[in-house]
Parts: structure tokens; sequence; C-alpha cells
């Protein structure tokens, strides 16, 4: 992918964008640390992240354009999929998933200033590098499912793609393991264009394009087959990503 050049106004506008994420943040953050403190409250404080994107990307200019081919019930817990081409694609996500739910990501999250905070204490930390890490996330995330929270996942396990926007490929088992053992759908989503406005570390203005499609039952599918329910999720993300780029 061909690297843009980084003027004036892509510093400034980043410069924005920072500002903003830290007001929004902060203003939200005395409600989000009584949501997280109070146990009872926790599934409000996943609502404060969904007003946080809500409040940002409007306010920096990037209202973020969704095609729902399948509104996802609120009082349902799904497995929500999706590619993992930026760093942009968790705070789309946030304002994306509007079920109660934790994100299940790399621990190194969590070193985030400000945002680290929130990520470790109401959504699920994994390092893939770590045996034990690896399964007391696997666990956590279960129990999440088993008291009706959902899952949002993106199983390429990092941004590791070596040929954007082709995901990267086997994906990572747990998603799908989690789904099937729980019998809970999987719903896929395609984040379109969020690799081109931010490649690397820096943004680039544009309006950000997701799919949210129909959910997959998971009832037939067992740990013996889970290789087939993988390659039909990456067919039904991939499509639209390979859709995208060719201008269709």
């Amino acid at each position: 992918m061909q690297k843009k050049r980084i003027g004036v106004l892509t510093y400034l506008f980043n410069f924005w964008c920072i500002a903003w994420l830290v007001i929004v943040y902060l203003a939200l953050f005395p409600f989000i640390f009584i949501c997280i403190k109070v146990k009872k409250l926790n599934s409000f404080g996943t609502k404060l992240t969904n007003i946080w994107a809500d409040i940002f990307f409007v306010i920096v200019g990037m209202p973020i354009q969704i095609e729902h081919r399948f509104k996802p019930d609120r009082n349902k817990n799904y497995v929500f999929v999706a590619n993992h081409f930026s760093y942009l694609d968790v705070a789309v996500g946030m304002k994306v998933v509007r079920n109660y739910f934790s994100y299940m990501g790399k621990s190194s999250v969590k070193n985030i200033p400000l945002l680290g905070y929130m990520f470790a204490k109401l959504h699920i930390q994994v390092d893939r590098g770590d045996k034990e890490s690896r399964s007391k996330s696997m666990m956590r995330s279960m129990k999440a499912l088993d008291s009706g929270r959902s899952l949002f996942i993106m199983p390429e396990g990092g941004i590791i793609s070596q040929e954007i926007p082709k995901m990267h490929q086997p994906f990572k088992d747990g998603a799908f393991l989690l789904a099937i053992g729980s019998k809970v759908p999987i719903v896929p989503i395609t984040f379109l264009n969020l690799y081109e406005i931010m490649p690397d570390k820096t943004i680039f203005w544009g309006l950000p394009k997701v799919i949210v499609h129909e959910p997959i039952d998971t009832s037939n599918y067992s740990k013996e087959n889970v290789e087939e329910l993988k390659t039909k999720v990456y067919q039904v993300i991939q499509t639209e990503l390979d859709a995208y780029k060719n201008g269709n």
C-alpha cells in the first residue's frame, strides 16, 4: 500500500483529533470511573464508551457510515468479528457495537494513557505470547457470554496482514470456539476503508465505512468443523473488502 504524504493540514487535523479525544474522554471519565467501581453499573460503562465514540467522530468531522444488513437485538448477545488493518478499528468498533459487550484485545492496550485504564477494567486483556494469559482470557470471555454479554474480537491476532486489504490467515480459533461453546451467533463486521484513513499512526480525514452483516448461526458447528466456520466468516468479510478495493 502506497504511503501517503503528510502535509501541514494533516498535522493540524491530527492535533484536532487528539485534543478532542482527550477532552471528550475527560468529560466522561468521572461517570466511567463510577461505572467501573460499581459492578451493577458496568454495562453503563460500555454505553459511555458508545457515547464517547458518538461524540468524537462527529466533532472531528468523520461521522461513521454504517450499512446495517442486520440490526443486532440489544437484548441478545453475539460474537462480533471484524477485520483489523488500522489502529482506528477499536474506536470505530465502540461506535458500531451497541450491545453490552467486552472487547477482547492485546494486553498492551492497557498501557495507552487514559484509555488504557478503561480497557483494563471494562474489557478482556490477552497476552498472546503467554499460555496462562490466553487461558484466563478465554475463561473470562466464556463467563461474559454466559452472563449475556457480547464479545467484540478481531481474529487476525493483530495488524499483521502483509497484503492489506487481504486479511491475515489463518484466523485465531478463540472467537469461533467461544461462539460454538456458548451457541451464540457470530456477526461479521467489515471495516471497509479504515486502513486508508489511519494506515499507521497518522489520521487522514475521511468518512469511515462499515458493514454489519447477517449473523451466522453456530448451533450446528463444533470443534471438529471450526475451520469451516472460520472460512465462512472470512469469505463474508473479505468479499466486501475486495469489492470496495475494486470500486464495486
